[in-house]
Formats: structure tokens, C-alpha cells, sequence
């Protein structure tokens, strides 16, 4: 049987929230993201949304928080690489933020499929 080594799980687990504590203080749309996800949180214990519903939710943002740090080391990785402007080292970074785009939107019809219905019978529909 192997021996499992603690200190290097340690070591990378410590590198993994050195990279995510990066990405929080130097990515504004990561906060923006984290408040949104935030607000959709209190919004589902508002309207007391099912335990299923919980976790589409909880996956929509996680969703949105993996493709904005992917984003972020795309970004880091191409200006390390072409430091100087370049047409490919921009649309890669084009193509990174479009997966953020992409993931937004699929989180925003998640959000819309499962809060239109108990939003429509809070407003009186």
C-alpha cells in the first residue's frame, strides 16, 4: 500500500487558494459574480425553493466561478507567453472570456427556469 504524503496535499491545496485569492482580488467580475451568486442564494431561501432546485443553483455558479478562474489563467498564461500585442494572443483571450459568457447565460435561463414561476405567484400572477 502507498503511502499517502500529507505535506505535498497541504502544499497543493495552499498553491490552489494562493491561485483563487489571486484571482478574487484582481478579477472585479469575479466579485460581481460572487455577489450575484449571493443575492440568488437569498432569493431561493426566499421563495423556499426545493432541495433539487438548491443544487442546479449551486451548480449555475459554480458553473460561473470555474470559467471566470479559467478565464483568468488563460489571460495569465498568454501574456506571459506573447507579452506584446498580438492577433491570436488576443482572440485567445477573446475565446476565454467568451466561455465566461457562454456560462453566464446558460447560469441567467437556469436562474429565469427556476425563479419565474414562484416570482410570478409572489407578484400576484
Amino acid at each position: 500500500m502507498e503511502k499517502i504524503h500529507y505535506r505535498g496535499f497541504w502544499r497543493s491545496l495552499n498553491q490552489a487558494w494562493r491561485g483563487l485569492h489571486y484571482v478574487w482580488k484582481t478579477e472585479g467580475h469575479m466579485q460581481f459574480h460572487a455577489f450575484a451568486g449571493v443575492l440568488v442564494l437569498a432569493g431561493a431561501w426566499w421563495f423556499r425553493l426545493a432541495r433539487w432546485e438548491w443544487l442546479l443553483l449551486f451548480y449555475a455558479i459554480g458553473s460561473v466561478f470555474l470559467s471566470e478562474v479559467l478565464n483568468t489563467a488563460v489571460e495569465l498564461v498568454v501574456d506571459l507567453v506573447q507579452p506584446n500585442f498580438h492577433p491570436l494572443a488576443g482572440m485567445a483571450k477573446d475565446v476565454a472570456a467568451g466561455a465566461v459568457l457562454v456560462t453566464v447565460i446558460q447560469a441567467v435561463i437556469i436562474g429565469i427556469g427556476l425563479f419565474w414561476l414562484p416570482m410570478w405567484r409572489w407578484i400576484g400572477g
